[in-house]
C-alpha cells in the first residue's frame, strides 16, 4: 500500500492545495493531510480552525485523512509508515526551497521519497499569503478558496 503525506501550514487551504490533494488521492492508496506548525510563520488561523477548513474542503475525497504534526516532517512520515511526502511546486523559488528540503530529508531517511506536483497554471502564483492579503482589504477571493474558507476569512477580518 502506498501511503503519502501532504504536509503544510494551510493558513488557509486554497484551491491550489486542494488540486494537489485531489490529484495525489488518485495516485496513492492513502493520503494524510498533515497540518504542520511552522514556527517561522505567524498563522492567522488557529490549528483547530485550519484543520476544520481542510476537512470541509476535502469532504468528497474518501482516501484522504487529516492529522496535526510537529517536529521534522520526515520523522512524522516515518512514524505513520508513509513512504512518500507530497510537495507542490508553483514557481522556481518553490523548486529551490523544496529541493533543499527533499535533499535533507533523503539524508535523514532515504526510504521516504518526496513527490513533487506541479501547480496547474491557474494556481501557479496562488498562495495563502496572497489570499489573506486580498481578503484583509475586502477583495474577492472566491477564485482561490472554497465558500467555507471565505466565511472564515470574513469572520477574521471583521474583528
Amino acid at each position: 500500500m502506498k501511503k503519502a503525506i501532504y504536509p503544510g501550514s494551510f493558513d488557509p487551504i486554497t484551491k491550489g492545495h486542494y488540486d494537489i490533494i485531489e490529484r495525489s488521492s488518485k495516485i496513492f492508496d492513502e493520503v494524510v493531510i498533515v497540518l504542520m506548525n511552522n514556527p517561522g510563520k505567524q498563522a492567522l488561523f488557529s490549528v483547530e480552525e485550519r484543520l476544520e477548513m481542510i476537512k470541509q474542503t476535502c469532504t468528497s475525497l474518501h482516501n484522504v485523512s487529516f492529522d496535526i504534526g510537529e517536529g521534522l516532517t520526515v520523522h512524522y512520515a516515518k512514524s505513520k509508515e508513509a513512504n512518500v511526502m507530497i510537495r507542490g511546486i508553483r514557481a522556481v523559488q518553490d523548486y529551490e526551497y523544496e529541493l533543499r528540503n527533499a535533499t535533507a530529508n533523503m539524508w535523514l531517511d532515504p526510504k521516504i521519497e518526496t513527490c513533487f506536483f506541479m501547480a496547474k497554471p491557474e494556481y501557479s502564483f496562488l498562495s495563502s499569503s496572497s489570499v489573506k492579503e486580498i481578503a484583509s482589504f475586502g477583495g474577492d477571493v472566491s477564485k482561490f478558496v472554497n465558500p467555507f474558507v471565505i466565511e472564515k476569512l470574513q469572520e477574521k477580518f471583521k474583528k
